[in-house]
């Protein structure tokens, strides 16, 4: 099995995907895919990106199971590969969903 790929979200959007059948992150209308991490880049993530936000969660996504596109990129002004998702997430694909601060303590 690939290894587990992982996205930052809401309670609000999970729960909304539960009900849709699919997840979709903003960033999928915004910017054409959802950003994901590897486990050993999470950490960074957070620190960048989710400073001093509380109550999210970490959906942990088995890569294999994904329907849409995954692409392994750089951002901008990075040497280092992030995967994306291009389209709507299969809510099957996702192994389990914890609590970002059990991952990453605030």
């Amino acid at each position: 099995m690939s290894s587990i790929i992982l996205h930052i979200t809401s309670h609000e959007l999970w729960n909304q995907a539960k009900v849709a059948g699919e997840y979709r992150a903003d960033s999928l209308a915004s910017e054409g895919f959802m950003h994901c991490s590897k486990p050993d880049q999470l950490a960074g993530v957070v620190s960048r990106y989710y400073q001093g936000q509380t109550g999210l969660i970490v959906l942990q996504i088995n890569p294999e199971l994904v329907e849409p596109p995954i692409r392994w990129e750089n951002p901008p002004g990075k040497n280092e590969q992030f995967p994306h998702i291009y389209g709507p997430l299969n809510l099957n694909a996702v192994v389990e969903v914890l609590p970002l601060d059990e991952i990453v303590p605030g």
